[in-house]
Order: structure tokens, then C-alpha cells, then sequence
């Protein structure tokens, strides 16, 4: 076959083989890809750059069944393409794009997938960009049918950047993986925003989810760096810690964590800050407003450095039983508590008596919750009366010794931020 090259460029149509002019161009070729419907199970064995005449009028379709593209060769560049229709077959891992060749210097990006499986599925790789893609999964299918918009699986050095991610199950999703990025990505309508598990070492910052049931699922994981994300609109965590250590979780935005009245049973109730059997981290400089609870901690969590957050219109700011007495705050620096009732005579910013969000009837309700119902009764209030005159009774737990009388600005989280990262 003869190919009209210009400069390495090779004009494709969609009346060619598409598969063919990439088996026979030269290594490093660009294929300009004409507009119009290109069908098949596409396999890219060598460094090529494929792209869209026109932005994502080049359409690849899969025919319902395996992967879109299929990657086997390192320096691989896909750009501009939109892919439909690929298989659903999760055992499989049926994906729009997928590289499973321990490839690296391969950059995805400007594409728009639409699919049942999963969107990118990156294994094995290191030094990948995955940038400004638009991923949508099928809503005609149950959340747990669908896969992940995008799938890193045992890769480094990846980063993955402006990317918009809808209706697959989880929005990225990350295992085994080292040193990768994660930052400005939209990711909404979903099971979780952004779901670790088995990594350490990676990074994740300003990134938005929201319409979730958690916004950032962080699991398993060790030394990850959180910073300046939201979660908004999640229905049962804004950020779930599980089994996570020695991670700095500081400067997010949480809003809106409130299960639905029909989802509601005893015991669910949205969480800003779910932290299960997680310890040595530090969560600081976060605002927390309008969750069921603030912050939630459990199982083992006590080792937490809990700092400069603001905990704004949650009906219960902290959940947490622990058998010795922890102090939240750091170097003069508690944290902002809308219903914090002391006063500040020295103006200098924090209160002058301390904050101790819970008490032991607290504790007795989140032992049997059906003690609920008793809370407003003589006895309850006359016991909580009680242990405020005598302190010696009430049992250990949370106390902010400068709880701070406004809440800690914009600028001053991002002043706090840069000084804590030159340190």
C-alpha cells in the first residue's frame, strides 16, 4: 500500500484499514485520522501518534465487545479521538483504551470515551499522562456493572490531569501504584471520586468530586499527600480514611454529606470525615460544612494530629470514644467550631476556655442508638449539667485547648499550607 507521508504524517480515512496503516507505517509516525465511524478492536504494537483530523470527529467502535485500543508498545501518543462501545466484560477488563505491557512514555489525552467497561486501564507502565479526557459509563447499568473511568494498576510516575469523569463506578481508581498525580479532575455521579488502595507515596490535589457517595475513598494506603480537593454533595462520606498512615490530609473542602431520607437507617448518617483504624496522619486546614457528623473517628485512630480545620453547621461536629484524653490542636492552633459558646477577653483569636465536643451521654447513644429518643428528657439534661460541673466525671475523649473564635480564611490555610511545605 501506498502511504501519502508528508513530514511523517500519514492521512487515514475511514474507508482504509485503520489496523493496517498502523501495522505498516514507520515507527514515530503520526496517523491523522479523518472524520467518520472507524470499527473494530484496534491493537497498537509500535510508537505511534494517532489523532483526530478535527477534534473527536474520529470515531473508534469497538462493536460492544473487548477493548477500543489496545497498547503494546511504550511512546504511544492518542489524542484527540473519541471511543464508543467497547465491551463489558469486568473479568476481562474490557476498556476503551488499555495498556497492559509495562509500556511508559505513553500520553492519552483530549479524548472522549463513552462505554460500559472501563474508560483507561493502565497496568504495569510508569511515565504516562493522561490528561483532558472525557470519560462517561452507561447509567443503564447497575453502578457495581460498570468499571472505572480510570484504572491505574501497579504503575509509577503517571500523572493524571484534567480529566472529567461521570457515571462509571469509581471516577480513578488506584492500586499498587507509586509516586503518581492526581490533580484538577472532575469526577461526579459516581460510587467514589477517587479510590486508593495497596499504594504509597502519591499525591492528589485540587481535585472536585461531587454527587457521590464518597468523594475520596482512600484505603490501605500509606504517605499520600491530600491537598486543596472538594467533595461536595456526597451522600455518605466526603473522605473515607481506612486503614491509612502517615498521610497529610489538609486544605480540602467538604460540603454537603447528608444521607437521603430513603437510604436512612440507624447508624448511616453522612460523614464529613470517616477515619477507620487509621493512625500518624495529620489532618489539618480542612473545612467541614453541613455533614450529619464532622468527623468520625474509630477503631484505633487515635494517633491523629487534628488542627486548623473549620467544623461549620454539622449537627454533630465529632464522633470519637477513645480511653485517653487527645488534644486537637497544635502550637497555640485548635480549630473553628460553629457551636463553640466561650469568649475571647484577650482578643487574641481563640477562646479562652476549652472546646470538648462530647460528653458520656454521647458515648452512651453511639453504644445504643435507640437512647436517642431520651436525649431531651429531665435525666439526660440534669447528667449532662452534671458532668459539666464536675469535670472529674466526665469521661476521656476530643478537647481543642485553642479553639479558634472565627473561621481560618482561604489566605490564611494557603499561607499555613506553603510555610508547612518549606519546612
Amino acid at each position: 500500500m501506498a502511504w501519502p507521508v508528508m513530514g511523517g504524517v500519514i492521512q487515514v480515512s475511514p474507508t482504509s484499514s485503520l489496523q493496517q496503516s498502523m501495522d505498516e507505517a514507520p515507527e514515530g509516525a503520526v496517523l491523522n485520522l479523518g472524520c467518520g465511524t472507524y470499527r473494530g478492536n484496534f491493537i497498537v504494537n509500535k510508537a505511534l501518534h494517532l489523532k483526530a483530523e478535527k477534534p473527536h470527529c474520529a470515531q473508534l467502535d469497538a462493536g460492544g465487545t473487548g477493548h477500543g485500543l489496545l497498547l503494546k508498545a511504550s511512546g504511544i501518543k492518542i489524542e484527540g479521538l473519541s471511543l464508543v462501545h467497547w465491551g463489558r466484560n469486568l473479568t476481562t477488563q474490557d476498556a476503551g483504551i488499555y495498556s497492559d505491557q509495562q509500556a511508559s512514555q505513553i500520553v492519552i489525552r483530549n479524548n472522549r470515551l463513552q462505554g460500559d467497561g472501563f474508560g483507561i486501564w493502565l497496568q504495569k507502565g510508569q511515565n504516562i499522562e493522561v490528561i483532558g479526557n472525557h470519560i462517561r459509563g452507561n447509567t443503564e447499568l447497575r453502578s457495581a456493572d460498570r468499571g472505572n473511568g480510570i484504572q491505574l494498576s501497579s504503575v509509577q510516575q503517571v500523572r493524571v490531569e484534567a480529566n472529567d469523569v461521570a457515571n462509571t463506578r469509581d471516577g480513578i481508581y488506584i492500586i499498587s501504584s507509586q509516586h503518581n498525580t492526581l490533580q484538577g479532575n472532575t469526577m461526579h455521579d459516581l460510587r467514589y471520586g477517587i479510590h486508593y488502595m495497596y499504594s504509597h507515596s502519591n499525591t492528589v490535589v485540587d481535585n472536585l468530586a461531587y454527587n457521590t457517595r464518597a468523594g475520596y475513598a482512600l484505603m490501605s494506603s500509606r504517605n499520600l499527600t491530600v491537598e486543596g480537593n472538594q467533595s461536595k454533595d456526597s451522600e455518605d462520606y466526603g473522605f473515607l480514611m481506612n486503614f491509612i498512615t502517615s498521610s497529610n490530609i489538609r486544605g480540602n473542602r467538604i460540603s454537603n454529606v447528608w444521607t437521603k431520607p430513603e437510604n436512612k437507617v440507624v447508624g448511616r448518617e453522612g460523614k464529613g470525615f470517616f477515619v477507620y483504624n487509621s493512625a500518624y496522619n495529620n489532618i489539618s486546614f480542612n473545612t467541614v460544612d453541613t455533614a450529619e457528623i464532622g468527623i468520625h473517628l474509630t477503631a484505633g485512630s487515635e494517633e491523629t494530629r487534628v488542627f486548623g480545620n473549620n467544623f461549620i453547621n454539622n449537627p454533630v461536629q465529632v464522633k470519637f470514644v477513645s480511653n485517653t484524653p487527645r488534644e486537637w490542636s497544635e502550637e497555640g492552633t485548635g480549630n473553628f467550631w460553629s457551636n463553640y459558646l466561650g469568649w475571647d477577653l484577650d482578643g487574641d483569636g481563640r477562646g479562652d476556655t476549652a472546646f470538648e465536643p462530647n460528653d458520656g451521654i454521647d458515648g452512651l447513644v453511639w453504644k445504643y442508638p435507640e437512647a436517642k429518643i431520651l436525649l431531651d428528657s429531665p435525666a439526660v439534661l440534669m447528667l449532662r449539667y452534671i458532668q459539666r460541673q464536675f469535670p472529674v466525671l466526665r469521661p476521656p475523649g476530643v478537647r481543642d485547648s485553642f479553639p479558634m473564635m472565627n473561621p481560618i480564611s482561604d489566605e490564611s490555610v494557603s499561607q499555613a499550607l506553603t510555610a508547612r511545605s518549606l519546612q
